[in-house]
């Protein structure tokens, strides 16, 4: 009876007070409610209260974004990514959680009229190459190889953690690409290309390694739907900015630059982002809609069946900005006390601690300091040749042309 006596006052309170029972403990009669049991039942419900205000459910966010193309006419891929780098910085993603990989410079090209700048309209409005860009994979360092290493966190022990893709399971984590594409595979400096399936085997190793949170996953290239096409792996959301057969086409042509400034997928993102602030309240529906089939010309796609949280419910921030939750409490806490760490030691009284690493996908280290292997020797191209010259010579300055009929 006692119990019950408890139970029914708990779910009173619950359904009279929601969170405010700390405040009408005053109101209960003396030894109504045990005390402990009361005590977990208001653990529990800030417990409730927390999840909902941390709907997200990540505390970090961060950013690799890529463009794969090489040369000049390819001006508009690196303003794409540039474009997308300098909205996310605006609201709030600081470069140290920012892998910019770029496989060319604009901005110091010698084609370029304006040095030092990278235009994303055709009115030259809008610098998206500013002053402030820390360009981490530069030229040839963008290669496949390099973008798979960053993403699933196996690169040498040497590499300096700007390079570093630093994320926990609680990081959201925006990826951009943008270059030549076709069915199932991305360009990557004209000489290698990436398959959707290596693309999707790496987002699995990310999920298993607890290396993300949520994904969002952005591509602005041709045929870019079938680049997600192989996705697996869980909370995982993706946009492209033409469907299977289609091109992505570029926009805003610059007759004093000679080429295209952005692609129209990217133009019309870049429009809809400089509306956001980190404050707003847009979501991932509205960003489905950016760019419609009347002003991409391509038709845009995207994925969400992966996803566990409705896209309507997630908003523009949780991956494109950097927004710090607080929580706010009433109640004093001490921190004065000195935290003290225990030592769980083993009968023998020797302390051991366990160090765990991942390994590498590739032995790195014995690769670098590796000896190159004996090769058998072979003369090289027009050696044999250069022999019989050289004999037919030393004939001729000996015997002259009259001893000739004692060779044939």
């Amino acid at each position: 009876q006692e119990f019950s006596c408890q139970i029914w006052g708990i779910f009173f309170l619950k359904k009279t007070f929601k969170g405010n029972l700390r405040n009408y403990w005053n109101f209960l009669p003396e030894g109504f409610i045990n005390t402990q049991l009361f005590t977990r039942f208001l653990s529990r419900i800030s417990q409730d209260s927390a999840g909902q205000f941390f709907s997200s459910g990540h505390t970090n966010n961060w950013a690799v974004l890529v463009c794969t193309s090489r040369f000049w006419f390819n001006y508009r891929h690196v303003a794409n990514t540039l474009s997308v780098y300098r909205s996310v910085k605006r609201l709030g993603i600081p470069d140290s959680h920012i892998v910019l990989m770029l496989a060319d410079d604009m901005a110091c090209n010698h084609r370029n009229p304006k040095p030092a700048t990278v235009f994303s309209h055709k009115n030259m409005e809008l610098n998206v190459y500013g002053d402030d860009v820390e360009v981490d994979y530069r030229g040839y360092e963008v290669t496949v190889e390099n973008f798979l290493r960053v993403l699933t966190g196996r690169l040498p022990p040497s590499t300096p953690r700007s390079k570093r893709l630093l994320s926990d399971d609680r990081s959201n984590i925006l990826i951009y690409l943008t270059g030549h594409g076709g069915n199932g595979f991305l360009k990557f400096q004209d000489s290698e290309e990436i398959s959707n399936v290596e693309l999707a085997d790496a987002f699995e190793q990310m999920w298993q390694k607890r290396r993300y949170n949520e994904l969002l996953f952005i591509i602005d290239t041709c045929q870019g739907a079938s680049m997600y096409e192989r996705f697996y792996s869980p909370n995982l959301m993706a946009l492209a900015s033409s469907q299977v057969g289609e091109d992505s086409l570029s926009h805003q042509p610059d007759l004093a630059i000679g080429v295209h400034l952005m692609d129209r997928y990217t133009f019309y993102l870049l429009e809809f982002l400089e509306d956001i602030h980190p404050a707003s309240k847009a979501n991932m529906n509205d960003l489905f809609k950016v760019c419609p089939k009347s002003q991409c010309v391509s038709t845009p796609g995207h994925r969400t069946d992966l996803f566990l949280r409705d896209p309507g419910s997630v908003l523009i921030t949780d991956f494109f900005g950097s927004v710090r939750k607080v929580e706010i409490t009433t109640e004093a806490i001490d921190l004065t006390d000195p935290i003290k760490e225990v030592e769980e030691r083993p009968a023998n009284g020797d302390v051991h601690k366990e160090m765990h690493s991942y390994v590498d996908q590739l032995p790195v280290s014995e690769i670098i300091h590796q000896k190159p292997k004996q090769k058998d020797w072979h003369p090289p191209d027009g050696f044999i040749l250069g022999l019989w010259t050289l004999i037919l010579l030393v004939f001729f300055q000996t015997y002259g042309v009259k001893h000739l009929r004692h060779i044939f």
